[in-house]
């Protein structure tokens, strides 16, 4: 009970900006889960083949990767809103260029200048610098807690795009449209929430932003480390984080929600309204495991938080493709998505909390950078594998090298405790 009540006091002690924070990270999440349930149906309605589905979605990645690291780089010197906003604009173009053209340069530049999330999960430069400046929203004491809450909106949103993309093109295609045009109409609607995005981005205040008194007081210190990325004394803390993270997500870009939904697609013929309802339940699920994991995190820690649950999910993950029917497959597939998502914002909260506050931006950067540059590599082979009919080993490897993952994290962080731990 008093866990509750602390939890719901986290929420009312955000400011207006953290309430906004939540807003942008609602849309956008809805925008990428609405997005992401029929983009590879979408490509190949296009003409597209398995391996240049796998590539585009690739390069989505790697182009994200390349921005991202530069905006993140610069949002507190340049300013935190005005990435922000310029990255909405870049969500904007990805969808007009995706929806007006089927030829594959223009498409391909598209993607790699723009934001398209394949997975349905964060990509682009929010994510590092929200982060960054979410704590700034609410004391110390709530931090973790905060960052459940985050995650477990972004969840919920991710789930109502995607049950709302499903119903959407069955809704049009019962009216006579074709898959195509369907298809299209979720691709033109992605790019008018990065609309309502960018507005909501514009009334931030200049809380979000790094106090002038932490740039002047460690620029001697960022200008002899600006080829660290902006970090100092966590450098070697950070970029070794960053190196387990991207095992991490490349093993996970291995399997992203566009490609399970085709996989669904291909291996049962699943169309796409039951293909929404499926991700719309496995979301509601993920969202609810990143509320609960700041319960565990408080009794157990972070670090034990973060593996202990990861391996289990992980385990599930290698078992959905070795059920013989739809329905068990669906079921493991949610129970894995149950427990999935609590080493989310305990991951987030660790990260923040074990560097100094000057360098959250950058650590906030770096690491998500390095994820996503990571997670650019894994569509394009499990699209070969696809288009070789090897329909199963993504799921195997992804599994495999995320199991992985938790025991070298375990193994190298355990003794690094955050200050509320120590």
């Amino acid at each position: 009970m008093f866990q509750n009540l602390i939890e719901f006091q986290s929420l009312k002690a955000l400011t207006t900006d953290g309430r906004l924070l939540f807003g942008t990270r609602t849309v956008r999440l809805f925008a990428y889960g609405f997005l992401s349930v029929i983009l590879a149906l979408y490509l190949t309605q296009l003409g597209l083949t398995d391996q240049q589905i796998g590539l585009l979605l690739t390069l989505t990645l790697v182009g994200d990767a390349i921005i991202s690291l530069w905006m993140a780089a610069v949002a507190d010197h340049i300013g935190r809103r005005r990435m922000l906003i310029l990255g909405a604009g870049l969500m904007i173009f990805a969808g007009l260029v995706f929806a007006l053209t089927r030829n594959m340069v223009l498409l391909t530049l598209a993607a790699i200048i723009g934001t398209i999330s394949p997975s349905g999960s964060e990509v682009g430069p929010f994510l590092s610098i929200e982060q960054a400046a979410l704590p700034q929203t609410v004391p110390n004491k709530y931090r973790t807690q905060i960052f459940a809450w985050y995650n477990l909106i972004g969840s919920f949103a991710t789930a109502l795009g995607s049950f709302s993309a499903g119903l959407l093109v069955e809704i049009l295609q019962h009216q006579g449209s074709t898959p195509l045009n369907s298809y299209r109409a979720v691709v033109i609607g992605y790019a008018l929430l990065g609309i309502a995005l960018g507005l909501l981005f514009a009334k931030l205040s200049p809380g979000v932003e790094v106090e002038r008194t932490q740039l002047q007081g460690s620029g001697e210190i960022r200008k002899a480390t600006a080829y660290r990325f902006g970090l100092h004394q966590s450098r070697k803390v950070v970029l070794k984080l960053s190196l387990l993270f991207m095992l991490d997500s490349f093993a996970g870009s291995l399997v992203v929600q566009s490609l399970i939904a085709y996989w669904f697609h291909i291996r049962f013929g699943v169309e796409p309204a039951i293909l929404g309802s499926i991700f719309f339940g496995a979301n509601i699920f993920a969202g609810l495991s990143a509320l609960v994991a700041a319960r565990i995190a408080s009794r157990f820690g972070l670090i034990n938080t973060m593996v202990f649950t990861h391996i289990p999910s992980n385990i599930l993950l290698i078992l959905v493709p070795l059920m013989p029917d739809l329905t068990s497959a669906i079921i493991v597939l949610l129970l894995r998505f149950s427990i999935s998502q609590m080493d989310v914002p305990t991951r987030q909260s660790y990260t923040m909390a074990v560097v100094d506050p000057d360098e959250r931006s950058a650590a906030a950067g770096v690491t998500s950078i390095a994820r996503t540059a990571a997670s650019s590599i894994g569509p394009m082979i499990t699209g070969a594998l696809l288009g070789a009919s090897w329909l199963n080993l993504p799921f195997f490897l992804a599994g495999s090298l995320k199991i992985i993952y938790d025991l070298v994290l375990y193994h190298n962080f355990r003794s690094l405790k955050p200050p509320e731990e120590s």
